[in-house]
């Protein structure tokens, strides 16, 4: 298996952080932080602080994660998206926006791993939480990206769902 490309290479980043030097994917590459070899081994475990929600755009660990995600590093998009999950609070409204786009984040890396029925309930389970989202939030058209993925995963869409920020 090769490691998953971005949909568009040239798609605008919304972080100058650099990119790890590779993709995780579990059982064919090493784990970024259990194995010597990871790309993140050593490191302390991300605890990005909490932003608001209308402070996004000055919130580099969630532009982060959007790269990291727009760019097919699902696993390490999930790792910022989880930091940003604890520090928002799992049962507040950003806290399940956060949890959202997890599950929308680890049903692509599963997808990718030929694992059906872990996509299908990741993607489910997304889905709802994306459903109690305002419309727009943290930038992010939710409906427009809620279809793209329902789209996407249904099969009627080939590409990846992107994230789209609006500035």
């Amino acid at each position: 298996m090769t490691e998953p490309l971005p949909l568009d290479p040239t798609w605008p980043r919304y972080s100058t952080r650099p990119f790890p030097p590779y993709r995780f994917l579990p059982g064919q590459s090493p784990h970024p932080r259990r194995d010597p070899r990871g790309h993140s081994y050593g490191q302390p475990e991300p605890r990005p602080p909490a932003c608001r929600p209308e402070d996004w755009r000055g919130c580099d660990w969630y532009l982060y994660g959007v790269d990291l995600y727009n760019y097919a590093y699902w696993w390490e998009s999930h790792e910022a998206f989880e930091g940003l999950w604890h520090a928002a609070g799992h049962a507040t409204q950003q806290g399940r926006f956060f949890q959202a786009l997890i599950q929308v984040a680890a049903a692509n890396l599963k997808r990718v791993l030929g694992q059906p029925t872990p996509t299908a309930n990741l993607v489910r389970a997304g889905l709802a939480r994306l459903l109690d989202i305002p419309p727009i939030y943290m930038g992010l058209d939710v409906a427009a990206f809620a279809e793209d993925v329902r789209s996407h995963f249904e099969g009627s869409r080939q590409e990846s769902p992107l994230i789209r920020l609006a500035w």
